[in-house]
């Protein structure tokens, strides 16, 4: 089975031998962890956004940069496709795991998780678990996790402090905007599983989705990252499924367009929730277009579509 932490951690030694290039900056802590940041203090980039989202996928993605058209107006957009998609998606991309230690506070996702089983009934529906002696975490923060941080992730995966290797980056900054919109083809598999499908059956994915440019603090770049999969992200699956009815009953609820909270930029609508994730519509959060197709059926269906014009007031991009 493939061990998505070793994965990981070869993606980690390429980042540590290209460092100056990557514009981040790595550290060892006194436990021996290693954290390599990549937007906190370092200045980071688009270089070491893809190295984050390949961490995320644990290189089991073919992960491009594109463009995407915005009425008009030109702006870098990131593509990924995987034959490997519960897993390098479910297992390993997925922000699945709260680390809240102490006053620090950081959503964690990547190879780590497999190893924490961080859901471990998501583990479990696909049935997969790592078994590695290295613990890789990508941490979505606007602090450098310390040893406290890292004792606390390696207990949890069951590795030793000195085996622990976190890669970090705000969402405010370019780094993490680029590895939240390289989300798109899991957020799509994320929504499928919560309306009752089965996603060992989808056996390929593909997406893209818009990168959105840093428009203020992390709660608002928040906003605009998940737009840019709400209003602009598409995706295309490949499924092994065959009940036609059923399959096509669920790419209709998939897109965000059928969420009560659809029309408007996500950062508005978390404001008038008072900033409170439970009092927003929890179908929000899928891409905007779906496709599938259904090897067994040979029957494809489409459902949603771009808003170009909420992803644009979201940017807040002034023509002059």
């Amino acid at each position: 089975m493939i061990s998505v932490n070793e994965k990981g951690l070869a993606i980690i030694d390429e980042m540590l031998d290209w460092e100056e290039d990557l514009k981040v900056e790595s550290m060892e802590l006194d436990n021996g962890a290693t954290v390599i940041d990549c937007g906190v203090n370092a200045e980071g980039g688009y270089d070491a956004g893809m190295y984050l989202s390949r961490l995320c996928l644990a290189d089991l993605a073919d992960i491009s940069y594109t463009k995407f058209d915005l009425d008009g107006l030109p702006v870098p957009a990131i593509q990924v496709a995987t034959d490997h998609p519960t897993v390098a998606c479910m297992a390993s991309q997925y922000a699945g795991w709260r680390i809240a230690v102490g006053k620090y506070f950081g959503m964690g996702s990547g190879p780590a998780r497999a190893l924490g089983l961080k859901p471990k009934e998501l583990y479990e529906e696909i049935g997969y678990k790592d078994d590695s002696e290295f613990a890789v975490l990508v941490m979505e923060s606007s602090a450098i996790p310390d040893e406290e941080v890292v004792e606390y992730i390696a207990k949890h995966c069951s590795v030793d402090p000195e085996n622990v290797y976190i890669a970090v980056a705000p969402t405010a900054s370019i780094a993490g905007c680029v590895q939240i919109s390289a989300r798109i083809v899991e957020t799509g598999i994320h929504k499928l599983e919560s309306i009752g499908y089965d996603i060992n059956t989808i056996k390929s994915g593909f997406g893209v989705a818009p990168i959105a440019p840093v428009v203020g603090d992390d709660t608002k770049c928040m906003g605009s990252t998940n737009d840019c999969i709400i209003y602009c992200g598409e995706t295309y699956y490949t499924v092994d499924y065959g009940d036609v009815e059923k399959l096509e009953e669920l790419v209709k609820k998939t897109p965000s367009t059928t969420s009560r909270d659809f029309g408007k930029p996500f950062y508005t609508t978390f404001k008038e929730a008072e900033f409170d994730f439970f009092k927003v519509d929890a179908g929000m959060f899928a891409p905007a277009k779906i496709t599938v197709n259904d090897v067994k059926s040979k029957k494809s269906f489409t459902s949603g579509r771009i808003n170009p014009g909420i992803l644009l007031e979201s940017f807040g991009i002034k023509d002059i």
